[in-house]
């Protein structure tokens, strides 16, 4: 069976590319804010550029915070791609301005200390071990374009709990790459722009909905 995934369409940005290199996945890619298909697919991916202030501004629009959290609490997967890593903590600080997020995960969103910004081109990551995502690309280069990341990951481990996985990358200062957390997993950077590299991490999360 072709896994089915839903492509969050909330009006923020080119989204094409991510349908098409998730359909070259092995995914049958839908581009919906549809509350029924998404509730139904078998995987939802939330893209994201520009700010989290107008990315949330989007997602609040079309309820996208109550489908993410109904997904999750049934365990079904989500995957964040950019800002659409960004809103799924807690509040993201763009200058002055505060812009409360989905709060899946506690921490903050913030402007990266680095002296060239945005951050834009290839760069490695090092992945998490037991990484499912980054199987077969752990020392591979990934897609950036961003000024804004989170830099802490501030959940404590539990031992009745799987343990999140999480990759690092550092541009000035290090920053969280990509978290892997039961259904909920994301990625900073951009893996539809990230070529051989990209495409095989889409490949691996769209094996993981054939094992749902």
């Amino acid at each position: 069976m072709t896994p089915t995934v839903a492509l969050l369409d909330y009006g923020m940005g080119n989204v094409h590319s991510a349908a098409k290199a998730l359909e070259a996945a092995g995914a049958r890619v839908t581009l919906t804010a549809d509350r029924a298909t998404i509730m139904e697919a078998d995987g939802l991916v939330v893209p994201g550029v520009g700010s989290i202030a107008s990315c949330m501004a989007g997602i609040d629009a079309v309820r996208g915070g109550e489908l993410i959290g109904r997904r999750l609490a049934g365990g079904r997967p989500v995957l964040g791609i950019c800002v659409g890593m960004q809103v799924l903590f807690e509040r993201g600080l763009e200058g002055a301005e505060e812009t409360a997020a989905l709060a899946e995960w506690p921490g903050t969103v913030r402007r990266l200390e680095a002296d060239v910004l945005p951050h834009m081109g290839w760069n490695t990551v090092e992945a998490g071990e037991g990484s499912r995502l980054f199987a077969g690309v752990e020392h591979e280069r990934f897609y950036f374009v961003h000024s804004y990341a989170a830099t802490e990951w501030l959940i404590d481990p539990h031992p009745r709990i799987q343990r999140p996985i999480t990759t690092w990358a550092e541009h000035g200062e290090r920053f969280l790459a990509a978290v892997e957390n039961g259904p909920l997993c994301a990625t900073q950077f951009h893996p539809e722009k990230s070529g051989e590299a990209g495409a095989r991490l889409l490949t691996n999360w769209v094996g993981t909905l054939r094992s749902e």
